[in-house]
């Protein structure tokens, strides 16, 4: 239904697409991957008609309807969640429009002598908005937003006064509810927690139009679709399996390239050294100019190209003593809103808490308050005395001063360290060559959420409290966290909804729900295991 036809594209000087191909048909689920930059957005925009190729052809069926959700999603204020998502629904929301504007009409005074007429309009709108199940949409509209984590109160509120992660849930919403033939979606999982992450996975999954979407998390990813277009190096190339099968297909045909790489090196090696060897006798002349010849024709074999991937290195942390954190008795209330009364927890040396809840919990609030930046309103908090944190706190990318670049923010901080040894941190984090020179303002979510943990990881703590610290990462940075955090020797609590991450590092689960604190020993597989759920909301 939906064809890329040998397109190529070039963004300035950087040339995305070179002749490349792929086709989306109806009901397939496929994953749009590739580092980036590759091209994954320029895509999306020119299947929705947003861009275009410089050459080759995007065609689209006749009568196809496709939805496209991205991270620019516009303005939305003055109208209420439900309002702003209905609005998205198709030609039933230009209705519902007319319907509204009818029942102002009605009630104004100044209108009086013309209520026949409205009156009349009313009921032709009415039955129009009936034939299109216009009813049943303010219905379907709050079942999805539920779905996305949004209370009733939320969604008759003014979506201007959202944040920015709860306005993404409303233009996802739309294009959700408008359940379009083709949607593309450009990574919705993002701002999502646990809960209304499983929802949409589940939500997908029973979608029966065609989908096409990126996500930096592998086990939605994973559990979704069916297919793998990867963008590399301006070529467009299909896998059949999910994004698992994907990497390891992946590994593989790498693996094979290097090796038919590595033998056509030896080959062409001995095939020199005969010409070389034998050029200047006469005897050997024509054997020499058949060999030079046949290397000419060889078709040279490429070797794999080496993604750059970031490698974190964690230098030793000193030892923390056994009581890591202790919290007493402790009472915290925001408003009228009560977080927790007399909460009992302690942390232990090597102990990587990971702690679970819905929205509004109190998840990001017990790290502050172990982290020292909130005060419990009673009760206790005390660190052990050799303990030395390292706290990633969502807010801490705002704090970065927009004007200083990448050096010089590291600078700030370790005034004492050689140029050296910052330029080596900053590669470990993914800032190579002329990557330092970027001023904070330019960075992107990942690009500051790299620069927050080199600035938290450099004089080492032994005990890391980390606030979703994979929000803003790519999958190939994520897997280099994990892999890292598995070597760390200290202490860790974290909140997270990437389960990938939660199942890789846990091994012991706190889960916070209104009726009370749970502590699970064993990591997130063994909590999912014992309570049959992801995710503490999911559980009637």
């Amino acid at each position: 239904m939906i064809r890329l036809d040998t397109i190529s594209k070039q963004n300035g000087h950087q040339i995305l697409f070179i002749e490349a191909s792929a086709a989306l048909q109806r009901g397939e689920k496929i994953g749009l991957v590739g580092p980036n930059g590759a091209g994954k957005s320029t895509l999306f925009r020119m299947i929705a008609g947003e861009d275009q190729p410089d050459e080759g052809q995007v065609s689209v069926d006749r009568g196809v309807t496709i939805g496209y959700f991205s991270q620019d999603i516009g303005e939305m204020a003055g109208q209420s969640a439900v309002a702003a998502v209905m609005d998205g629904a198709g030609p039933v929301s230009g209705v519902a429009a007319e319907l509204r504007d009818l029942e102002a009409a009605m009630i104004d005074p100044d209108r009086a002598d013309e209520m026949e007429a409205i009156l009349e309009r009313y009921g032709e709108v009415q039955a129009r908005f009936q034939d299109l199940d216009g009813y049943a949409l303010d219905a379907r509209a709050r079942e999805v937003l539920a779905g996305l984590g949004f209370s009733q109160e939320m969604m008759e509120g003014d979506v201007g006064a959202l944040s920015g992660g709860w306005k993404m849930r409303v233009g996802l919403a739309r294009i959700l509810l408008m359940r379009p033939d083709a949607m593309l979606l450009d990574e919705p999982s993002n701002h999502l927690d646990l809960e209304s992450l499983i929802w949409l996975e589940q939500f997908l999954k029973g979608y029966e139009g065609a989908l096409l979407m990126t996500s930096h998390d592998r086990e939605f990813m994973n559990r979704i679709v069916g297919k793998i277009i990867e963008i590399d190096a301006g070529t467009l190339t299909t896998y059949s399996g999910d994004y698992e099968f994907y990497e390891q297909q992946r590994a593989l045909s790498e693996k094979q390239q290097q090796a038919q790489f590595e033998r056509q090196q030896a080959m062409l090696a001995k095939e020199i050294k005969f010409i070389e060897r034998f050029k200047a006798r006469a005897s050997h002349a024509a054997q020499v100019q058949s060999r030079v010849k046949k290397l000419e024709k060889i078709e040279r074999v490429e070797p794999p190209r080496r993604r750059e991937t970031v490698q974190f290195d964690f230098p030793p942390a000193p030892r923390s003593g056994e009581d890591v954190a202790t919290l007493k008795s402790v009472n915290k209330s925001y408003g009228s809103l009560r977080i927790y009364d007399g909460l009992d927890f302690q942390v232990r040396r090597r102990e990587r808490w990971c702690v679970m809840g819905v929205n509004g919990a109190g998840k990001s609030t017990l790290l502050k308050l172990i982290a020292g930046t909130a005060e419990p309103d009673a009760g206790s908090v005390v660190v052990g005395g050799s303990v030395k944190m390292g706290y990633f706190a969502q807010h801490a990318m705002d704090l970065l001063d927009g004007e200083r670049t990448v050096f010089e923010t590291l600078e700030d901080a370790f005034p004492q360290a050689g140029q050296g040894s910052l330029r080596t941190l900053a590669g470990c984090f993914g800032f190579s060559g002329d990557d330092v020179e970027k001023r904070c303002r330019v960075l992107s979510g990942g690009e500051k959420a790299r620069l927050v943990m080199a600035l938290m990881l450099y004089d080492p703590p032994n005990f890391l409290v980390l606030d979703e610290p994979t929000n803003h990462l790519d999958m190939a940075t994520k897997e280099m966290l994990i892999k890292a955090l598995a070597d760390f020797e200290g202490t860790m609590l974290f909140v997270s909804h990437d389960r990938h991450f939660l199942a890789a590092l846990s091994n012991r689960v706190l889960e916070l729900t209104p009726e009370g604190v749970h502590a699970y020993g064993g990591g997130y597989t063994e909590y999912v295991a014992r309570t049959g759920q992801e995710a503490p909301g999911l559980r009637g």
